[in-house]
């Protein structure tokens, strides 16, 4: 998880003004709540239940979602990529990191 945890730090600018909680659940692997409210995004401790959207994906899928191997939306589709809570921050969110 420590290579998804800085590939996700380096993206974190992207995400200036989603004024959200998201968390990417990966199961077993860990998880990584992003804490984007406050004028700097930051990787936070929060609770996964207190995040605006979840999204449930496997590690290796985070991998390559993150990597731009992925289409947000196809994975979606596909039932790669669950999303619980808010589908206009998922939605937003999808977007911020194209």
């Amino acid at each position: 998880m420590e290579t998804i945890l800085e590939s996700v730090r380096q993206k974190l600018p992207q995400l200036r003004g989603l004024n959200a909680v998201v968390a990417f659940d990966c199961g077993e692997d860990g998880q990584i709540v992003i804490d984007a409210t406050g004028p700097e995004p930051e990787i936070s401790d929060d609770d996964i239940n207190d995040a605006d959207c979840i999204l449930k994906i496997k590690k290796a899928n985070l991998e390559k979602l993150i990597a731009g191997k992925l289409d947000p939306m196809l994975a979606f589709t596909m039932g790669k990529l669950k999303i619980k809570g808010s589908m206009g921050v998922a939605a937003k969110l999808s977007s911020m990191l194209d």
